[in-house]
């Protein structure tokens, strides 16, 4: 137990100049690779946000991984990064990069089989139309369940208000 609290002075300043060296090199590659590497927009954006932070926390904090190795795995994943964008440009590697929206409320029906799809509870659908003060079911236009896990509430107080079909376009039904 007594070792939890021990560190050297060597091994102090070798985690701080870790910590600063892979530090700048994820500014450097995100400046390269752009804001979208840290995006919640799809699944494999999710992925690379965990990857990034456990190269961190290993390359930091592990004796056994180099600042030179975590660097280089930095870079791996951001290349991967880029070129998943890169790939998004054709539907086939969109569709198997990305998850699709799912329509999980059109106006007032609650489409239960797509509830139990998205792995939602009533509660849960419940808790996010109070989130965004809708008042009576009548409000709601449509309830999507997006790529990155967040739910969207689409509603308006205005009765006649209809909801514009390119908003919708790649959710499923």
């Amino acid at each position: 137990m007594k070792e939890w609290f021990e560190a050297s002075w060597t091994s102090i300043i070798a985690i701080l100049l870790t910590a600063l060296g892979i530090y700048l090199a994820i500014i450097l590659f995100t400046r390269i690779a752009g804001k979208r590497s840290f995006s919640k927009m799809s699944s494999f954006d999710f992925a690379m946000t965990v990857a990034v932070g456990s190269i961190i926390a290993s390359t930091i904090l592990s004796k056994s991984v180099s600042l030179t190795q975590g660097i280089v795995g930095l870079g791996a994943v951001y290349i991967l990064q880029i070129s998943a964008a890169f790939l998004r440009r054709w539907s086939w590697a969109r569709k198997a990069i990305d998850n699709s929206p799912l329509l999980l409320m059109d106006k007032q029906t609650i489409l239960y089989e797509n509830l139990k799809k998205a792995r939602v509870t009533e509660g849960d659908l419940r808790s996010k139309l109070r989130e965004a003060n809708v008042l009576d079911l009548s409000q709601v236009r449509a309830v999507v369940f997006e790529t990155t896990g967040d739910i969207s509430v689409l509603h308006t107080s205005q009765e006649n208000q209809e909801l514009e079909d390119w908003l919708t376009k790649d959710v499923m039904r």
